[in-house]
């Protein structure tokens, strides 16, 4: 069978003849030679037509060069007449053509190309490196000092930005900035110095971003030169004699080039596929930017090889030497060179040869074996591999699927079994369909495409992914091997439709769903909202996401089934996005560390799931720059934001990085919103229900109280947690044992103190003699048997243990009137003080009856060590290790068994019940029912004595009204 590189090699020696494919050489042919210069050319550039090169040598003018002819167009000259050839250090094109940039000892100036004149000449301190943006509007220079550098506006010659860190008085033997070269975006400037370190700083303002170190300290190496890939992924680095390579948004090295050169200087292919060196040691090398490998043998000089470029079509190589000459290489010749010598580089050699339309003969080749013999896959082989390189890839599909029932239909048993080999297009469309929906389950309803502006529904996002380049090259690529990788679809759909949200403080002009729906956002009046919406889905585009989600205008709030279940769904939103931003219009460029707590954003109550959900978050200031100009990537991994953010909340960082919704520390998340506020005042319990992982019905109108009587009763109900019990203030109107308002939960959360080791061992040694163990076993027994609570018709079921009040005393020092303070007396306990604005009515003159009050214990398993076969999910899969069951403050003594029998257990019970505790009063109502009576403070009770264990023995299940 024809494989590709076969053909793709017919294809190459067919279109390119530059020698005879049998010759196998280290050397491959010169295209041209240009001998125009009498001393060491000092720097190359190519023009972006890949027709032209400037050069410049030591002792003469700026040349321009006619690459194919090698003759020269026209010099350059100072407008006195004086030669500055001597002086340049640094070339550059405009990316129109239209424009020169040399720099040397005299400073820098701009020529007009056409005309062959100087336009201006700027900065006349010597300067060692210069380079245009992409878009050819600025000038970038670094100068003398190890930290100078300043840029420019190409058209008014004015300064955009500035760096001196030093006096500006130099000479060429100090420190300088020796490459500077913006990113493919435009957005940031490299710098590398001779002092052996890169900077990377922003173009606008040439504030540094971070700074990293080619060389050690104690080195301090020059950096001599500095490009960026074009895919802004990679900078790649040289020194006197490294070739490294770094990631380009935190410096960290990812690579470096084997052996020890003198390199002088380097260029990058517009393709970014490989690297060119120029060197001391008289040699030209390729090297491969993914591989970091040198492809192919070095191009030997006979002389130093001062300078290289590449040309902007990748398909020349033109490099300039100490004797004065200046080689142009076909790089088609350099890499097939390498393929014929080495086969390791034929997959390299045929995707950069068919990636230049050298696969048209393949497929013209494909198209006469099609045509001679109609009947074979063979031409259908051919013709989809060469279509697929062309990246026509609706018909590289076509052609695969040709090819497959030739296979299929051939009478030759062998031929068919190499269908096995591939998988059939619907059944592939099938398995890419079901893993589009199953995404987006999980996605919100709509997103904004932040190339085009517009909203899509669902329905749009996937018929714009069917028509997509992602699509088609994962339908071939999972067409072209079997079994069907279902890991490879799920992880393409999963990056095509992966979203920002965006996290902000609503202001007066939010953009609503009707005001962008069917236009294009960026085209709509920048005010207010939509300023914010058209900045925020440029960030989210620049930072390479198709698709973004705001809650203002993403959601039809108009539509209640849409409404109720954006609100159950928005948690899982943020979780599942690929980023979360976070917009604090509050905080301006300049502010420092307490900014983001002090912003009105912290206060809002959906905030707290909009950090909490999310697993790559990032916070942007006013002017959408950075917080703290951190670069990370991700602000969760940001020890110092995430203290500030642990500072404002009481939230620790454990939790704000790796936060899990669950109902465990039910009490501790009521806490978390208990300050915060929302417009719409049932919002503030909504906003819960995601943390909680809750789905409950959406009911705007409803009061703040109502909505959280409904969650607490899921909480307890579910989990049976009763901490939620927890709380101070007003109580409900639905049911006295919960509170009217979320903000009760401000207090800490009462915890059971834990007893050290020794306290425990001696506190159960004690009972054992002052306590009937059958007594203590019996009271076990009996709460071990409690039910959970529950809910049910609108009454919780509380198990607890009941303390009868016995007296009640009222203080005469009322509080205004408002509050009453009582003395309370019960059986077992120890003598209670009780603040509260209702009255008891036990001893008034008003009640003919007394009324019967308890002060009462509500039973929490989880407290006091009994498992608890009720908890959620969440604590099944928190579960301790065996070895931390028995925790270090309840130990077992020396002489105690490994494993505690019943009477142990019972005593350490014990033993926990005489410590202080949370108490509730309630009051008996008619029948067997209760109500508890709320307090402005937490009631602290304690029983009198442990070994009075009859007084605890009041264990039942209390139906609150």
């Amino acid at each position: 069978m024809l494989g590709l590189l076969d053909i793709a090699k017919k294809a190459y020696l067919k279109v390119w003849p530059t020698r005879p494919a049998s010759a196998q050489t280290t050397q491959p042919a010169l295209m041209r030679t240009i001998e125009g210069h009498t001393s060491k050319v000092k720097a190359v550039a190519v023009f972006n037509d890949n027709r032209r090169v400037v050069t410049c040598s030591s002792v003469s003018t700026l040349q321009i060069w006619d690459v194919e002819t090698g003759a020269s167009i026209g010099g350059l000259f100072e407008p006195e007449g004086r030669i500055i050839g001597g002086s340049v250090r640094s070339l550059a094109v405009s990316p129109d053509d239209r424009l020169i940039v040399s720099a040397g000892s005299y400073g820098i100036v701009i020529w007009d190309v056409k005309r062959m004149q100087m336009l201006y000449e700027l900065w006349s301190m010597p300067v060692k490196s210069v380079c245009f943006s992409p878009d050819g509007k600025r000038l970038a220079a670094g100068g003398p000092g190890d930290d100078e550098v300043h840029i420019w506006d190409t058209k008014t010659c004015d300064v955009l930005a500035s760096c001196r860190r030093r006096p500006r008085r130099r000479n060429l033997s100090d420190p300088a900035v020796l490459g500077v070269a913006f990113s493919p975006d435009g957005l940031k400037l490299a710098c590398a110095s001779s002092n052996g370190y890169i900077d990377v700083r922003r173009t606008d303002n040439l504030r540094r971003l971070f700074r990293f170190y080619a060389e050690p300290l104690a080195v301090s190496s020059p950096v001599r030169g500095i490009v960026w890939s074009p895919d802004g992924q990679q900078l790649v680095s040289i020194s006197h004699n490294k070739l490294q390579f770094w990631n380009s948004s935190n410096g960290h090295q990812i690579g470096q080039a084997s052996g020890r050169k003198r390199y002088n200087s380097l260029a990058i292919s517009s393709d970014g596929s490989f690297i060119a060196t120029a060197s001391n040691d008289k040699t030209v090398r390729l090297w491969c930017t993914k591989t970091h490998q040198q492809i192919g043998d070095a191009l030997n000089h006979t002389v130093v090889a001062t300078c290289v470029a590449i040309s902007p079509n990748a398909e020349l190589l033109v490099n300039g030497g100490k004797d004065g000459k200046v080689r142009v290489w076909l790089v088609e010749n350099v890499l097939s060179t390498a393929m014929q010598l080495d086969s390791s580089y034929d997959s390299y050699w045929a995707h950069w040869a068919l990636g230049r339309n050298l696969y048209r003969g393949t497929l013209s080749d494909a198209e006469k074996v099609i045509e001679n013999n109609p009947s074979s896959h063979l031409g259908y082989e051919m013709k989809h591999k060469a279509l697929h390189t062309g990246q026509r890839y609706d018909e590289a599909i076509e052609a695969l699927d040709s090819m497959l029932s030739k296979l299929s239909d051939t009478p030759d048993p062998q031929i068919r079994q190499l269908h096995r080999k591939y998988v059939k297009q619907s059944k592939v469309d099938d398995a890419i369909r079901r893993a589009v929906h199953t995404r987006l389950e999980s996605a919100p309803l709509r997103l904004l495409e932040t190339s085009t502006g517009y909203l899509c529904d669902r329905e749009a996002q996937i018929r714009i992914f069917m028509k997509s380049t992602e699509y088609k090259k994962l339908l071939y690529a999972s067409m072209m091997r079997a079994p069907l990788n279902m890991e490879l679809i799920n992880k393409a759909v999963a990056k095509f439709f992966s979203w920002v949200m965006l996290s902000h403080r609503w202001d007066r002009r939010e953009p609503l769903l009707h005001n962008i729906q069917g236009r294009v956002v960026y085209e709509l009046n920048g005010v207010g909202g939509i300023e914010k919406l058209q900045k925020f889905c440029n960030k989210a585009r620049d930072l390479g996401y198709r698709w973004a989600w705001s809650d203002t205008c993403c959601i039809n709030q108009n539509n209640n089934v849409e409404l109720q279940r954006s609100v159950n769904s928005m948690f899982v939103w943020y979780h599942q996005s690929a980023l979360t931003i976070v917009y604090l219009s509050d905080v301006p460029p300049s502010a420092e560390w307490g900014a983001l707590a002090n912003s009105d954003w912290n206060t809002r109550g959906w905030t707290v799931q909009e950090f909490l959900a999310p697993r790559v978050i990032l916070f942007y200031r006013a002017d959408w720059t950075l917080y703290l100009n951190d670069h990370s990537g991700n602000h969760k991994k940001s020890a110092t934001i995430m203290q500030e953010l642990e500072n404002s909340t009481g939230i620790n960082t454990r939790t704000l990085v790796a936060f899990r919704p669950g109902m465990r520390d039910a009490r501790e998340k009521l806490k978390w919103v208990s300050t915060r506020v929302t417009t719409l005042q049932e919002d503030i319990v909504y906003s819960l229900f995601g943390i909680f992982g809750v789905h409950l019905p959406v009911i705007y109108g409803e009061t703040k109280q109502n909505a959280l009587d409904r969650l607490l009763q899921e909480i307890v109900g579910r989990s049976g947690d009763i901490t939620v019990l927890d709380w101070v203030g007003k109580a409900s109107d639905f049911n006295s044992c919960l509170p009217a308002d979320v903000t009760s939960y401000k207090a800490l959360a009462f915890t059971l103190p834990s007893l050290p080791g020794d306290e425990m061992r001696t506190s159960v040694s004690m009972l054992r003699n002052t306590v009937a163990v059958e007594l203590a076993s019996k009271l076990y027994t009996l709460l071990d048997n409690l039910s959970v609570p529950r809910f049910t018709n609108y009454r919780l079921q509380l198990p607890c243990i009941a303390f009868p009040v016995t007296k009640v005393r009222q203080r005469h020092d009322q509080h205004g009137g408002i509050y009453f303070t009582y003395d309370i007396e019960a059986d077992g306990l120890q003598d209670l003080l009780i603040t509260s604005e209702n009255t008891l009515t036990q001893f008034s003159p008003a009640q003919p009856t007394p009324q019967k009050f308890f002060i009462i214990r509500p039973w929490d398993r989880h407290d006091f060590g009994l498992p608890d076969f009720s908890d959620d999910a969440q604590r099944v899969l928190e579960s301790p290790l065996p070895s931390q069951l028995d925790s270090p403050d309840e130990s077992l003594g020396e002489n105690e068994p490994n494993e505690m029998d019943a009477h142990s257990r019972a005593l350490r019970l014990i033993v926990r019940l005489g410590q202080p505790f949370a108490a509730l009063l309630v009051a008996q109502q008619r029948g067997w029912e209760y109500k508890r009576i709320a307090s402005d403070h937490r009631i602290m009770a304690c029983v009198k004595d442990m070994a009075s264990i009859e007084n605890m023995m009041d264990v039942r299940m209390l139906e609150m009204l």
